[in-house]
């Protein structure tokens, strides 16, 4: 989807470097997925503390199955 955004000079150049993208559209998508990658973990992790999910296991059975 195109849509049209106004971001200062500075901050694209910023935003161009820490991406790695030489180009504008990339660097905005790069950003952009990024940023709701990071929400979404957050909320997951917000879940995970109230409890939502019932996991059968303890954190020490987890880390000696991984062994």
């Amino acid at each position: 989807m195109r849509i049209t955004v106004d971001i200062d000079d500075a901050t694209l150049k910023d935003l161009a470097r820490i991406t790695g993208e030489r180009k504008k559209s990339p660097a905005v998508a790069k950003a952009v997925k990024e940023f709701v990658n990071r929400q979404k973990a957050r909320e997951f992790g917000t879940l995970l503390r109230e409890g939502v999910f019932d996991y059968p296991l303890t954190n020490d059975a987890i880390e000696s199955a991984e062994r």
